[in-house]
C-alpha cells in the first residue's frame, strides 16, 4: 500500500474521513471482502470471463528469509490464473520495476515443488494509476513479451502487466471501464457496478475495527517516513562530513605533506588517500 502525498500534513482521522476506494487501505478492505465485485472487476478490466477466484490468504509473500518478500493490494487465483490488482496514487518512479518483482514473486507462490514450468498459471499484474506515469496519453498501458525482431512473434509465458490510467479515462473505449476509472477520480458513479462499489466503500468507513487498522497502519506510516528522513538527514550529515575530510586532505598533499601521515592524520583510507594525490596531480596547472 502506498502514501498519497497529497494528503501531507492530514491527521489520521482526516484522511479516513476523506477516504474513497481509490485509497489502497479501503480498495483492498472492499474487493478483500467482497469476491463477486473483485471478480467482476477483473472481467471487466481484462475483458475475460472468470470461472471462479479465492482470494490468496494473507496479501503479504515472503519467499525466503534472504529475498524481499511483496505485499499486493489485492491477490486473487484460480486454478489457472492468478490476478493482482493494486492502486496507485502517486508515481514513485518503480512501478515497472515493482510489477516486474510482484509478477516473479506470485510465479514461485503458485509453482509447487516438482511442478513443471508449463504448470505456471496464466499471470497478471494490473496497477490502477490515478496518474499517466508514462506521459504518453493513453487509458491503457499493457505489455507482454514479444520478439524485437518480428513483432508478430509473442513469446507467449502467459504473463501480462496492465496499467490503466484513471486521469485519461475519457480516452477509454469499453464504458464499463470508463465508469470505474472516472469514479477513481472523481467518487462518482455512472453505472449500478460502480454505484455498488460507492456504497460498499462508504460502508467499510463504517466498521470500527477497519477503523482502528487504518489509524495504526497510518500511524506506523508516518513513524516510517519520520525514520526515513531521519536516516536521509544522518546519511547527508555523513556525506558532508566525507567531503570536507576530503577537502582537507586535498590542501594537505598540495602542500606537500607525506600521503602516509596525511592518512594516519585525517582518519582516510591510504588508498583513497592515494586516489586523491593522483587527482590533485591530474589537474591543470594555472
Amino acid at each position: 500500500m502506498h502514501y498519497d502525498e497529497k494528503w501531507e500534513g492530514l491527521t489520521p482521522e482526516e484522511k479516513w474521513n476523506r477516504a474513497t476506494i481509490a485509497n489502497n487501505f479501503i480498495f483492498y478492505k472492499v474487493m478483500r471482502n467482497n469476491e463477486d465485485v473483485c471478480k467482476h472487476l477483473i472481467e471487466i478490466l481484462l475483458d475475460l470471463e472468470i470461472d471462479h477466484i479465492y482470494m490468496h490468504g494473507e496479501e503479504s509473500i515472503d519467499i525466503d528469509w534472504q529475498s524481499k518478500g511483496i505485499r499486493l493490494d489485492v491477490y486473487a487465483k484460480n486454478a489457472k490464473q492468478s490476478f493482482d490488482l493494486e492502486i496507485q496514487a502517486a508515481d514513485t518512479k518503480e512501478l515497472p520495476e515493482r510489477a516486474r518483482y510482484y509478477q516473479s514473486v506470485i510465479d514461485v507462490d503458485t509453482l509447487k515443488s516438482g511442478q513443471k514450468y508449463s504448470e505456471l498459471k496464466d499471470s497478471y499484474v494490473i496497477f490502477i494509476c490515478l496518474t499517466d506515469i508514462f506521459n504518453k496519453g493513453l487509458a491503457l498501458y499493457t505489455f507482454e513479451n514479444i520478439c524485437r525482431e518480428n513483432l508478430e512473434i509473442k513469446l507467449n509465458d502467459r504473463a501480462k502487466k496492465y496499467f490503466f490510467i484513471a486521469s485519461n479515462c475519457d480516452r477509454m473505449d469499453d464504458d464499463r471501464i470508463k465508469a470505474f476509472l472516472k469514479l477513481l477520480t472523481t467518487n462518482t458513479s455512472s453505472d449500478d457496478f460502480t454505484g455498488r462499489i460507492v456504497r460498499l466503500a462508504e460502508d467499510a468507513k463504517h466498521n470500527t475495527q477497519w477503523r482502528m487498522q487504518y489509524m495504526e497502519w497510518e500511524r506506523q506510516r508516518t513513524y516510517d517516513r519520520e525514520a526515513g528522513r531521519e536516516e536521509g538527514l544522518k546519511t547527508g550529515l555523513e556525506q558532508g562530513l566525507e567531503l570536507g575530510r576530503e577537502e582537507v586532505v586535498r590542501n594537505l598533499l598540495a602542500n606537500g605533506m607525506d600521503p602516509e601521515l596525511v592518512a594516519k592524520s585525517s582518519g582516510i583510507d591510504m588508498q583513497k588517500v592515494l586516489e586523491l594525490k593522483e587527482a590533485l596531480l591530474a589537474e591543470p596547472v594555472n
